[in-house]
């Protein structure tokens, strides 16, 4: 799934209307490779899905 980022861009963790690939759902919240390269789970509410 993709999911487009709808919060402040933050440096190194996430990036404002930046497409992300989830990689997993795990307890409701999206495992995604962020832009330090690493991958963590984030809050659905911060982001738009774009294409399931």
């Amino acid at each position: 799934m993709k999911v487009k980022y709808l919060g402040k861009t933050e440096f190194l963790v996430l990036t404002h209307d930046k497409v992300y690939e989830v990689l997993a759902t795990e307890k409701g919240w999206y495992r995604i490779v962020d832009d330090s390269g690493e991958d963590y789970l984030y809050p659905p509410k911060y982001f738009e899905v774009i294409d399931q």
